[in-house]
């Protein structure tokens, strides 16, 4: 998604329009997840609302754009895959990647914690009698049988806690679009781990997360999120017990990205009532994807020769298979949770 830019601590404009405080880089990520809550239930449901392009003077097929190049990545990371698996579509917003699965698996699991969103996800995917939708933290979520109608969430939380699979069942695809930024550390490696039983052999987890070059930078205020550079995330999804099979650069985002970091100066620059945001956005989009895919490499490249980093967020996609010493290790806790997420399980109840 595109999102507030991260600031350093000591920057006296740290604070924007969404009251985003950047905490110092390398710092142990804490956010408050009843205000992650707050944020995303009041999201706009557009193809502009979710990616966060809102109040950029975009046309409204900037979305769609996105989505489209990011299309062809998902395309091209799945295209192995059978088409008679189950699919997990974790913080799934108003359900375009489930709409895009739908139409192409067996089966699709859809969890969204936003009200707003889910409506709007719900709506979309009628037509669809392959997809299940839950309203619900993703880290409560229960998957039973083959997930059927008596999956949901339950009273003690975690995907370990009732399930029933057979030691061939599971999803083959789960997808976490921008999910683990909105998690702390040590919540991510639950939440993955926690998969992993879930898991049937050869599936893919396939992540898609904003990152920054370097180290870890948390935004606290109205809009709470974690931004890791590739190497962290590498890190931390290996922690959990995660082969990191692939990352691949989400070329679309990055132009859309430079185009909303340009918009931004360009709104710290000019008086509210001169910045004429329908044409100045509609221009610097057009300008950017009509150079794309080439400039999300060009500009940077050359920025970073005269010593400046642009854009200051960038995304990526990660590719994960679980390691076979954990798969081996698992068959037996389908039936049980992990003690920590029992424990965390209060804490999350109001968490995306």
């Amino acid at each position: 998604m595109t999102a507030p830019l991260p600031r350093r601590a000591t920057d006296p404009s740290a604070q924007d329009s969404q009251s985003a405080i950047a905490v110092a880089r390398g710092t142990t990520p804490q956010l408050d997840y009843l205000k992650v809550r707050e944020y995303w239930k009041r999201a706009r449901p557009s193809m502009l609302g979710p990616y966060m392009m809102d109040g950029f003077g975009f046309p409204a097929g900037a979305g769609r754009f996105r989505f489209r190049g990011e299309l062809h990545a998902v395309a091209e990371t799945i295209r192995d895959l059978r088409p008679d698996i189950s699919v997990l579509d974790l913080g799934c917003g108003v359900g375009v990647w489930t709409e895009y699965f739908a139409q192409r698996f067996a089966k699709v699991v859809a969890v969204e914690a936003s009200s707003t969103l889910c409506e709007v996800l719900r709506e979309r995917c009628s037509r669809y009698p392959n997809v299940t939708t839950y309203h619900g933290n993703v880290l409560s979520f229960e998957p039973k049988g083959k997930f059927g109608p008596s999956g949901g969430f339950g009273p003690t939380g975690g995907f370990g806690s009732t399930g029933g699979f057979t030691p061939t069942g599971g999803f083959g695809l789960v997808f976490l679009g921008g999910l683990l930024m909105y998690l702390e550390d040590r919540d991510v490696a639950t939440l993955l781990r926690e998969l992993i039983p879930y898991l049937e052999p050869g599936a893919l987890v396939l992540c898609r997360e904003s990152t920054i070059r370097r180290g870890i930078n948390t935004l606290q205020g109205d809009y709470q999120v974690v931004y890791r550079s590739v190497e962290t995330y590498r890190s931390l999804l290996g922690d959990a017990g995660f082969d990191v099979v692939s990352v691949r650069a989400n070329t679309a985002y990055i132009n859309v990205q430079m185009a909303c970091e340009l918009i931004k100066k360009w709104k710290a620059l000019v008086p509210d009532r001169f910045r004429c945001l329908p044409v100045v956005g509609r221009l610097a989009y057009w300008g950017l994807r009509l150079g794309y895919p080439w400039n999300t490499r060009l500009i940077p490249w050359l920025l970073a020769r005269m010593g400046r980093e642009f854009p200051l967020l960038t995304n990526h996609f990660f590719v994960l298979r679980p390691r076979l010493s954990r798969r081996a290790g698992t068959s037996d806790r389908r039936d049980t949770s992990l003690h920590g997420l029992r424990i965390e399980e209060e804490r999350f109840a109001n968490a995306r």
